[in-house]
């Protein structure tokens, strides 16, 4: 993220990293199986036979306590015959209409799919037994402007085993905590296009990662059912919390509109022509070889799409269920002279399971720490940060190079002509023909941007039939030397000091990224952006 914030310094006036949308799931662990289940009737000495009067018992009890607050304060509870209804949609408005800065706005009810449990009579044995089901059951959203994350909704299912799901955004948190520090800041829906302080709303972003999250969420879990201890007052349990769903943002904070907007098309293009499906796998996080070869146990599909939405072109990458995206998230409405264009990346992580985290084994406190698989429990939100923002900072380090001024045809023509290194020319560079083409492609691989690239790295892209003597080993080798030796005279590559290292220069990495972009795109759209 560094470097393109330091080529762009000019017309960037800040960055804010850190959660926007957040989801969590509540579970009563010991409920959700069967097994517990029973153990739990037999703690409540209730029959398999009586178990529907027992949990319909239950459900009146929890709806009663629920929407008790709601008839206590004159806030609508209201029934939604459609479950595809925007509920935010509602309930923003009704927090408008009557004015609502704190507390519960509104409780709406609807339809919706669970997993519950169901009494089936096993024909077999003859008895009764207890299953899992996928069923619908009414489910209420208690909407509300909590004190610490400003507007947020949570959602209880009424059939056991109680479900709940909170969804917040981090963004709403932070205007809240500035509000408490009197910083002063332009809010446009959730981004924000001009901060006072940028410094200091980073680090008040930096700590809703470090926040007492159990606390938290039980306290929004006690609101929706205050009578959850009563309920279950002979069988003690806790809702064990995961993250269902988050969205890490970065967002980078353009002076004006039109900085934003000569830079934006130029992005996207790049992002659609230039980054390629191994690409996008590093970018999340997964570790492709040089060569591009996929895992063989890897079955997530990896796509890219754009998308024209009101407020503006939107570019995605999918590996899997989880995503990486761009879109140039707010343009001035003129009302504030103070407001500008916010440039966003944010990652997108419902599958944890493909990262890792540096932690004991689950169940193993005392044993040495080593790397294991990512939970969805809140312990691991940490790690979810820090992924998500290392995602964001790779993407952002490969559009670097974009946006260089000077025209194609200027760049290819100094290729195009021989060049001279410790005083003795070497020939020039064809773009197109395939040796060469094949040689800029191999040296802008994504994953030589942070370590560079070597002599042994090059030859498998650039020879892919693997050498079958050692004698042809060192021919390629030598090959490859010959080219490295050719990149440095056009001015393309730096060696790293002290290695066998090289890197891309700044002028090859804009020279490169050019031609490989212009190879990539068709008559069609390098008309449109000459245009």
């Amino acid at each position: 993220m560094e470097q393109f914030l330091a080529k762009h310094a000019d017309v960037v006036i800040g960055s804010l990293s850190g959660f926007d949308r957040l989801v969590f799931r509540g579970t009563l662990r010991a409920l959700c199986h069967r097994f517990g289940v029973k153990n739990y009737l037999w703690v409540m000495q209730v029959l398999l036979k009586d178990f529907a009067g027992h949990a319909e018992a239950l459900t009146g009890q929890l709806r009663e306590a629920s929407e008790a607050l709601a008839r206590r304060t004159a806030r609508p509870i209201r029934y939604l015959a459609s479950s595809a209804t925007s509920k935010e949609q509602i309930a923003r408005e009704i927090a408008r209409a009557d004015g609502i800065e704190q507390g519960l706005i509104c409780v709406l009810t609807a339809v919706e799919p669970c997993l519950s449990c169901e009494i089936v009579r096993d024909h077999a044995t003859r008895r009764l037994q207890l299953m899992p089901r996928y069923r619908k059951c009414l489910h209420l959203y208690h909407y509300q402007v909590h004190p610490v994350f400003g507007f947020m909704h949570a959602r209880i299912q009424t059939w056991f085993p109680f479900a709940i799901q909170i969804c917040l955004n981090g963004r709403e948190w932070l205007a809240r905590a500035m509000n408490t520090e009197r910083l002063r800041y332009v809010q446009r829906d959730n981004c924000f296009t001009w901060l006072e302080r940028p410094e200091r709303a980073q680090q008040l972003m930096d700590q809703q990662v470090q926040a007492a999250w159990p606390d938290l969420l039980s306290g929004i879990a006690r609101s929706l059912n205050p009578e959850h201890e009563a309920m279950f007052r002979p069988f003690p349990i806790d809702y064990y919390w995961s993250t269902y769903q988050s969205e890490w943002a970065t967002d980078i904070l353009f002076r004006d509109a039109a900085s934003l907007a000569r830079l934006y098309p130029k992005l996207v293009h790049h992002g659609l022509t230039t980054f390629l499906s191994p690409d996008v796998m590093r970018f999340l996080g997964r570790n492709i070889p040089p060569t591009g070869k996929l895992p063989p146990r890897l079955q997530a599909e990896v796509t890219s799409d754009m998308r024209r939405r009101p407020e503006g072109v939107r570019i995605k990458h999918r590996l899997g269920q989880n995503s990486i995206k761009m879109y140039d998230k707010a343009v001035p409405t003129g009302l504030d002279p103070r407001e500008g264009s916010v440039l966003r990346i944010e990652t997108t992580i419902n599958d944890a399971s493909g990262f890792k985290v540096f932690r004991t084994p689950q169940g193993k406190p005392e044993a040495p720490m080593s790397w294991h698989g990512m939970r969805k429990g809140i312990a691991d939100l940490h790690r979810r940060a820090e992924v998500s923002q290392a995602a964001n900072n790779r993407y952002l380090r490969a559009l670097a190079s974009v946006d260089d001024t000077t025209p194609l045809g200027e760049l290819a023509t100094r290729l195009c002509q021989p060049a001279r290194r410790n005083g003795r020319q070497v020939r020039s560079l064809n773009p197109y023909a395939p040796a060469d083409a094949s040689l800029l492609d191999a040296i802008s691989r994504a994953e030589f941007t942070l370590n560079g690239f070597r002599n042994r790295d090059l030859r498998p892209l650039l020879f892919p039939n693997s050498a079958a003597s050692k004698h042809e080993q060192r021919r390629q080798a030598a090959a490859v030397t010959r080219r490295l030796a050719l990149l440095r005279a056009h001015r393309l590559i730096n060696k790293v000091p002290g290695t066998h290292r090289y890197l891309l220069s700044r002028h090859g990495r804009i020279v490169v990224t050019a031609l490989i972009s212009a190879r990539n795109a068709n008559a069609q759209e390098l008309t449109k952006l000459a245009a």
